[in-house]
């Protein structure tokens, strides 16, 4: 490694960690304000969408999954097409669009702008994180953790000072100025990467379709879906299918799970992998069901715990600051991040220290730990839970019982998400690289479109059962990851030498 110059890793570190701090502001920004301002009656001096809890959360997982499902597709462009840098930059553009297009305050603009987000996410997500792997080619695996521990930290500044800023703003004063707050900080985000895009690898600019020929298939191809998914756009916005959230948030978990198989089945039949290869990518296969249930119950923080912030915790602290006496809901997004940002260097610390020792947990030991502390958090919150229903009418708790659950969440996170980025990069065979990265996002879709299903029952007008059903969500996590405890020496086997 020559001339460390971030935290003792490679300039261009430096470089994604701004890059994706501002795209994370503006995504986190926008998602804590979603379901809220969804829900938000239509009349009054913020007026919202008055949609049901159950609708609200469905679209927010809908939202969300194909957030991260377009992460295949747009794998499959930068490395056929253009590269992952000019993917970064294309996606930037595009999202700062979508953002524009919620703070128009029209309603057609507002769904026409989630869609126009869902592209430009999807482009520039997994194309930004195949960079950061690029960065440690050659170098020890434990740096690459740490690496990308750094790089996980910067996601998560971001996603802290954007809840407390567009939060405030889109609650106290106006949803649609809180909306295109988040865009603008996207095209500061644009302007610093352009500025420093000297320090990424050569490489990011590789393209695997390199004659005439291929290119035109290439281009062919992307021009045949993209006026595929236009065509559908349209013909939803014309009434020409039924879009109740709920019933089409199922059909798209069916989808996303075909999808995934056919992708994994193309791959294995015919991506002329060697043994190796195929023994890797059988366990970034098990990652991505891994991924979607830790995500199914993580991503349940900007719908359920979103609106049980609002609905039943105690915001009085602060109030006197805010003309109705209640600091905003959407501050708790804040939390998630705020500790990410405080214990991330502690993890990475921490993998390097147990790496030199040899005692540091294998990939699937740290995905068994993940989803068990998340299955931890859901024990707090239906404690939490329990206590608003024993209570009564108007019974709200403390906000340590968020916090709390919050803290075990991300305990969670940092043990199996940077770490699950970091796997895929190293597994993954080099000429698959950004579309294997897009499987991840995919079991991260999975997982947050399966959460909005599940939130849609744990809303205010069911409180009565949530109790019940947090614990559920706690039994499944400690079974997946006791599961994954058991199985990780054989799942270690598969990797090779890969640590």
């Amino acid at each position: 490694m020559s001339n460390p110059t971030f935290f003792g890793h490679p300039r261009g570190l430096a470089t994604l960690f701004f890059t994706e701090m501002w795209e994370r502001f503006t995504f986190y920004g926008m998602r804590s304000l979603l379901v809220l301002f969804m829900t938000a009656a239509v009349v009054g001096g913020n007026p919202g969408l008055g949609l049901t809890e159950g609708e609200a959360n469905a679209i927010y997982g809908l939202y969300l999954s194909c957030v991260y499902l377009f992460s295949l597709p747009g794998g499959w462009v930068a490395d056929r097409l253009t590269g992952q840098r000019n993917a970064v930059i294309a996606g930037g553009t595009i999202i700062a669009l979508g953002n524009f297009l919620l703070a128009t305050g029209n309603r057609t603009l507002f769904f026409l702008g989630l869609v126009v987000i869902v592209l430009g996410v999807g482009l520039l997500k997994p194309n930004i994180s195949a960079m950061v792997g690029k960065l440690y080619d050659g170098l020890p695996s434990g740096q690459r953790d740490a690496g990308f521990s750094i790089f996980y930290m910067g996601i998560n500044v971001g996603a802290v000072m954007a809840p407390l800023l567009v939060g405030t703003i889109g609650e106290k004063i106006s949803w649609q100025v809180g909306f295109a707050g988040a865009g603008v900080l996207m095209l500061l985000g644009l302007v610093q990467f352009h500025v420093m895009r000297a320090t990424l690898p050569p490489s990011a600019d590789d393209a695997s379709a390199k004659t005439p020929a291929e290119r035109r298939s290439a281009w062919t191809a992307l021009g045949v879906g993209l006026g595929l998914f236009a065509a559908l756009v349209a013909a939803a916005a014309l009434g020409l299918f039924d879009l109740e959230p709920v019933a089409l948030a199922e059909k798209v978990g069916v989808a996303i799970v075909i999808i995934a198989a056919f992708f994994f089945g193309y791959v294995f039949l015919f991506g002329k992998l060697s043994a190796d290869e195929a023994k890797r990518v059988s366990v970034i296969l098990v990652l991505f069901f891994g991924a979607a249930t830790f995500f199914m119950g993580f991503e349940l923080a900007g719908s359920t715990f979103n609106l049980f912030a609002r609905d039943f915790t105690d915001r009085s602290a602060f109030g006197s600051f805010f003309s109705d006496g209640q600091h905003p809901a959407s501050w708790y997004q804040s939390l998630n991040p705020l500790f990410v940002v405080a214990f991330s260097p502690v993890f990475a610390a921490l993998w390097v220290q147990l790496g030199r020792r040899n005692l540091e947990p294998s990939i699937p030991a740290k995905f068994a730990l993940g989803l068990i502390q998340m299955g931890l958090g859901f024990v707090v919150i239906a404690w939490a839970a329990d206590i608003v229903v024993t209570g009564g009418a108007g019974t709200k708790v403390l906000p340590v019982w968020l916090l709390l659950t919050y803290l075990l969440h991300t305990f969670g996170e940092l043990c199996l998400s940077p770490i699950g980025l970091s796997a895929v990069t190293k597994l993954a065979p080099p000429r698959f690289v950004s579309q294997m990265m897009g499987t991840w996002f995919a079991g991260t879709a999975l997982g947050n479109l399966l959460s909005g299903l599940i939130a849609g029952h744990l809303g205010a007008d069911d409180i009565a059962s949530a109790p019940h059903r947090y614990l559920m969500i706690f039994a499944l996590a400690l079974t997946l990851g006791l599961l994954m405890a058991i199985m990780a020496k054989p799942i270690k086997r598969l990797m090779g030498n890969v640590r």
